[in-house]
């Protein structure tokens, strides 16, 4: 009974219709896509981590080969205080980091994806001044990956939708 209910299974999750992202490896459609993406440069600290990580994730296009995509980054990032204790300072931060971004396509300039992703993170402010400002940068830094992992994700999204057409 078990069996039949497990062939039952499989057959029922062949027949939805989902299929890997990176079927292929990296030589698949989506990874390919992926690596044809140029990062444009974004300013400040947190574009300059944010930049990084998408570079990373996207991975490296052929040498030589000129890309067909462009990725325009614009970012807000926020600290704000807030949880005041009863000698009125700050007990705890919040930082929020969010990405508006578009993917162009380089031959006809068209705006292939527009969207945007964020993240936030909640900090305890300490009395020890270093151990906050060590904290506000973890806390950035880990928000600027998240943030490009969740780019990467939309965009690989919208390829393979572009890819499977």
């Amino acid at each position: 009974m078990k069996r039949a209910l497990a062939l039952f299974g499989a057959l029922m999750l062949a027949g939805c219709g989902l299929q890997p992202m990176y079927a292929g490896g990296g030589s698949g459609a989506v990874a390919r896509g992926l690596s044809d993406i140029q990062v444009a440069a974004i300013e400040g600290r947190a574009g300059w981590l944010v930049r990084n990580a998408l570079v990373d994730q996207l991975g490296k296009g052929q040498a030589g080969s000129t890309p067909r995509y462009r990725l325009d980054v614009r970012l807000d990032d926020k600290l704000e205080g807030f949880a005041l204790l009863s000698d009125d300072t700050v007990g705890r931060e919040r930082r929020t980091l969010r990405a508006r971004y578009q993917l162009v396509d380089l031959n006809s300039d068209e705006i292939v994806l527009d969207a945007s992703a964020g993240s936030d993170a909640g900090i305890d402010v300490v009395s020890s001044d270093y151990a906050t400002i060590a904290a506000e940068q973890a806390a950035l830094e880990n928000l600027a990956k998240d943030v490009a992992s969740r780019i990467v994700t939309n965009v690989a999204l919208r390829l393979r939708g572009d890819t499977s057409q």
